[in-house]
């Protein structure tokens, strides 16, 4: 009998390391820190978990990801930084 090994999903998290769901923040998590925020975008545009289910688990608005998103995109991580939210915003 062949032996197999279940292979879990990941994609490449903020920091290059492999993310799984099990890896993503809690879904009661209150403190939305810069890396937080990251894995949750990371694991919706690499397929791991929906758009849908990241706002239903983490209870976010479309647009508040979606601002997330953006904020990486023409920043990079310190878009996320909410201390600095007035100097990255158009």
């Amino acid at each position: 009998m062949e032996r197999r090994i279940k292979k879990e999903n990941y994609v490449i998290g903020p920091d290059g390391s492999p993310l799984t769901v099990a890896d993503l923040p809690a879904a009661n998590t209150k403190r939305w820190v810069i890396r937080r925020k990251a894995e949750v975008v990371a694991a919706v545009r690499g397929g791991l978990i929906s758009l849908d289910e990241a706002c239903e688990r983490y209870r976010l608005t479309v647009e508040e990801f979606l601002g997330w998103q953006r904020a990486i995109e023409r920043h990079g991580l310190a878009g996320l930084r909410t201390t600095r939210i007035q100097d990255y915003r158009h």
